[in-house]
């Protein structure tokens, strides 16, 4: 494997996990918009901060995900997405509140994301 090809990789890990933190910042805070049925700015500008971080940092994972043979836009959106739903249940420590069987469920579906890049030769 070529070091560029490794430094895609690389990128893809740390752009994802930036991007999903930020989403899961964003997500976090959007369920705050509308506390007591009343418009709470705080917390709108901290999820418009938060999604705006995550989707700026996708645009740049897509330039390595195409790198490393992964364009098809089905398998770019369910790695941003999967990933993005786990860091919010991680962010917001839900995920450790879980029944084992749903936190396998979870990674399970990480896993199916994995094969189906592998599968369908997006992740070539």
């Amino acid at each position: 494997m070529s070091p560029d090809r490794i430094f895609s990789f690389f990128m893809i890990i740390v752009l994802t996990l930036i991007s999903g933190v930020a989403d899961a910042q964003g997500a976090i805070w959007a369920s705050k918009i509308w506390d007591n049925d009343r418009l709470n700015p705080d917390a709108l500008w901290r999820a418009a901060l938060g999604f705006g971080v995550g989707i700026a940092v996708y645009f740049v994972m897509v330039r390595f995900l195409r790198q490393v043979g992964i364009v098809s836009p089905e398998l770019q959106t369910a790695i941003y997405l999967g990933v993005m739903l786990v860091s919010v249940a991680l962010v917001s420590r839900q995920f450790f509140t879980w029944q084992p069987v749903d936190q396998a469920v979870a990674l399970a579906i990480l896993v199916g994301i994995v094969w189906l890049s592998v599968r369908t030769g997006a992740a070539a």
